[in-house]
């Protein structure tokens, strides 16, 4: 009868010893929960400082590569201006050079003119006389005017000169007047052929001359030699296709080379 209640008050100590028990488990289990949670929590806020970090570096990594780029332009800017500045540096030495002699320039300059304008002339008057009147009167209008700067009248004076080298380059023919020694004026055609063959020819092709520069007048033609100038008149007006002439030239080899 004694045991019993001892079984029963010994069971009623296992049960609390149970409920004891899972009363620990259950604290266990809730202190791991809040434990887990707070290491998400740290976990959470370590990633967001790495995500912070990461995104500051990629910051700093663009910003780097803006300022290397703008290094580079600033490079080859810096070297573009350095050429230029070089360059203006090289000029300027050369205008201060030139402004250093120009007053001697500008001395000079009337002697220039003078010496052109005479060698012009006298070319002209040495040469085969073909159109002298007009070449002549060129001479002098680039001259003429006193009220212009001796550079100006200079640059007319090359035109002139530049006039007078193409005619050694062509043919050309006019009609113009005639004087010869014991016959009335008259109309001619003439032909010249650069600076080596002047002629004439009358309307009706019966006479016809070639200038002789060693005796400085005109020499007559045969008939052949006029038909030869006819071609040619016709050569110089395109109504023949360019041919050979036969034909007495008005200066010599070694006069040719010696006006040259």
């Amino acid at each position: 009868m004694l045991k019993r209640p001892f079984f029963a008050l010994g069971g009623c100590w296992l049960a609390g010893v149970f409920v004891s028990a899972s009363l620990m488990a259950s604290d266990e289990t809730v202190e791991q929960a809040s434990q887990s949670v707070e290491a998400q929590q740290v976990q959470s806020a370590i990633q967001q400082q790495i995500d912070a970090a990461d995104e500051e570096t990629r910051a700093a990594l663009e910003e780097l590569r803006r300022l290397e780029r703008e290094t580079r332009q600033m490079e080859t800017a810096n070297a573009a201006l350095s050429g230029r500045l070089a360059s203006d540096a090289e000029r300027q030495q050369r205008l201060s050079r030139a402004l250093d002699t120009l007053n001697e320039t500008r001395a000079a300059l009337p002697l220039i003119e003078q010496d052109m304008t005479q060698q012009l002339i006298n070319w002209i008057e040495n040469d085969v006389p073909f159109l002298r009147e007009e070449r002549l009167a060129r001479v002098k209008t680039a001259q003429a005017d006193s009220g212009t700067e001796s550079v100006e009248r200079i640059v007319g004076l090359l035109e002139a000169w530049r006039v007078e080298l193409d005619y050694g380059r062509n043919i050309d023919t006019w009609r113009g007047r005639l004087k010869l020694a014991d016959t009335p004026l008259r109309e001619v055609e003439y032909l010249r052929i650069g600076r080596i063959g002047f002629y004439y020819l009358t309307p009706d092709g019966r006479e016809g001359g070639v200038w002789n520069t060693d005796n400085g007048e005109w020499q007559a033609l045969d008939e052949s030699a006029r038909r030869e100038v006819r071609n040619g008149l016709r050569i110089a007006d395109d109504q023949r296709t360019p041919g050979l002439l036969r034909l007495p030239l008005s200066i010599t080899a070694a006069a040719h080379q010696g006006g040259q």
